[in-house]
C-alpha cells in the first residue's frame, strides 16, 4: 500500500475515533454502569467489522466496473471531511463527556451488550459516511495489493484503532473524564483542525492536477 495514503487514513481514523459522539456515549455509560465493559467495545467494533466487509465486496464491484469512479469518491469524501471537520469544530465549545441518553443492557447480560453495541455503531451516519465516502480515497489503484484488499486492510485498521480508543474511554470515564470536563473540548477541537487540514490537502491533491490541465495551453 501507499505510505503516504496509510499514514494519512491513521490521522483521520484516529480523529474520527477520538471525536465524542454517539459510541462513545455508549462506551462511557458501559465504563460507568458495567460490571465488565468489555462486551460493549467488542460489540462496537463488530459493527465496523460489518461495515468492512460490505465496504469489500461492494467497492471491488464498483471500481471493476467503473475504473474512474475512484477520482470522484476522492472528492467526495475529501468534501464530507471538510463538512465533518468544520461541524465538529463548530460544535466543540459545547462538547461533553456526558452519557446521558446512552442506553445500556442489564449487568450480567454480556451477549445483549455486545449486540446493543453492534447495533450502535452498525447505524451509526457518522461510521456508514466513513465507510462509505472516506475509505475508498486511500485507496491506491496502483498499489501492488488488490483494491479489495486494500479496503479490507483500512477497514480493519480502523477498527483496532476505534477499539483502543474505546477501551481507553471505557477505563477512564470512571474517573479521569468526570474530573475534567475540559478534555472532552479540547479533544473535540482537536479533531476538528486535524480533519479540515487533512481534507485541504486531499481536494488539492485531486483539484490541482485537474486545474493545471485545464489552463495549460492546447
Amino acid at each position: 500500500m501507499n505510505p503516504e495514503l496509510f499514514l494519512a487514513f491513521i490521522l483521520v481514523a484516529a480523529a474520527l475515533a477520538c471525536t465524542p459522539g454517539v459510541d462513545w456515549a455508549y462506551t462511557i455509560t458501559a465504563g460507568l454502569r458495567q460490571r465488565s465493559f468489555v462486551p460493549a467495545v467488542a460489540g462496537l467494533c463488530g459493527g465496523y467489522v460489518l461495515h468492512t466487509v460490505l465496504l469489500v465486496a461492494g467497492l471491488a464491484a464498483l471500481l471493476a466496473g467503473m475504473p474512474g469512479v475512484l477520482g470522484w469518491i476522492t472528492l467526495a469524501g475529501a468534501a464530507y471531511l471538510m463538512w465533518l471537520g468544520i461541524s465538529t469544530l463548530r460544535s466543540w465549545r459545547g462538547a461533553s463527556f456526558s452519557a446521558a441518553g446512552a442506553v445500556v443492557p442489564p449487568a450480567g447480560s454480556q451477549l445483549r451488550a455486545f449486540f446493543q453495541g453492534m447495533g450502535t455503531s452498525g447505524i451509526n451516519p457518522k461510521g456508514l459516511l466513513f465507510y462509505v465516502a472516506l475509505i475508498p480515497q486511500f485507496v491506491s489503484a496502483e498499489a501492488s495489493l488488490p483494491v479489495p484488499v486494500q479496503s479490507g486492510l483500512l477497514g480493519m485498521t480502523f477498527v483496532a484503532l476505534a477499539g483502543l480508543v474505546y477501551t481507553a474511554v471505557a477505563l477512564l470515564s470512571r474517573t479521569l473524564l468526570q474530573s475534567r470536563p475540559g478534555a472532552a473540548r479540547a479533544v473535540t477541537l482537536a479533531s476538528g483542525v486535524i480533519m479540515v487540514l487533512l481534507a485541504v490537502v486531499l481536494l488539492g491533491e485531486q483539484l490541482v492536477p485537474l486545474l493545471a490541465a485545464a489552463a495549460s495551453p492546447r
